[in-house]
């Protein structure tokens, strides 16, 4: 289990982890503020040619999901029972409630967890970004093509299913499984994901150990990730759809 837990977030999370500290020690060493410089999400791969940009994407998108693919064979291979809510009988991905078996409950919940911390997110960004303590973040800088908005709410599903599947549902099962307390998964979880986002800045590796602490609670409380993927779709897509709708044209959007 060990080794599984390593291999997964060795080709997924654990190595963006890696990637973002890295980008992390390049933009502070680099001459002038955090602020002055930008994280890019979503960039254009070819942006004189519109078909090739929207086959990168595309590509982008479904490689990115490949683990959790991983994710999902490695616990079809367990035959014991129990998941999260303490349930018998439950296989695959239903062990940690990635699944449509509570759709209503699902939505609504995501819905109100996205209010709560894409609001009071968003103003922690503003707030790091004017102390200097932030990259100014550009979630979007795609050409005005068709396929701009379908691809940037895929990208933000594929975000959410990526993280919350890995980050959440698999890594606490595993360490569960290994004998972890809850005070230590937990840490381990947040302190993840605050570590991928580290290429935003300070400002957003905090924010993230934040969201992850609360989103690990929430996981403990109801046994279900879906609530959460749901919740993080709708908070992605909220920043990536509503940058592209706003970006330079309101003046508290920080842009370059």
């Amino acid at each position: 289990m060990r080794h599984e837990l390593l291999l997964v977030l060795g080709v997924s999370l654990g190595a963006s982890a890696v990637r973002a500290l890295v980008s992390f020690a390049g933009v502070v060493t680099r001459p002038g503020g955090l602020s002055e410089q930008a994280a890019n999400l979503n960039t254009s791969r070819a942006p004189d040619r519109p078909w090739l940009d929207l086959a990168w994407q595309l590509v982008s998108i479904s490689t990115a999901l490949v683990p959790v693919l991983l994710v999902a064979h490695l616990l079809l291979r367990e035959y014991g029972y129990g998941g999260p809510d303490g349930r018998p009988g439950q296989r695959g991905m239903r062990l940690i409630g990635f699944d449509l078996t509570r759709p209503r409950f699902d939505l609504a919940w995501g819905a109100v967890v996205a209010a709560g911390i894409g609001g009071s997110g968003l103003a922690l960004y503003l707030g790091a970004h004017a102390a200097g303590a932030n990259l100014t973040v550009v979630p979007e800088s795609l050409p005005e093509v068709w396929w701009k908005y379908p691809v940037l709410i895929a990208s933000a599903v594929q975000n959410s299913v990526v993280e919350e599947v890995i980050v959440v549902g698999f890594l606490l099962r595993r360490l569960d499984q290994l004998g972890w307390s809850a005070t230590g998964s937990l840490a381990a979880s947040a302190l993840l994901r605050g570590a991928y986002h580290l290429y935003q800045g300070i400002g957003g590796f905090f924010g993230n150990v934040a969201m992850g602490v609360i989103f690990v609670w929430l996981y403990r409380r109801w046994g279900r990730v879906m609530p959460l993927v749901v919740a993080h779709a709708l908070i992605d897509i909220v920043a990536f759809v509503g940058y592209g709708l706003l970006a330079g044209r309101v003046d508290w959007l920080p842009t370059l």
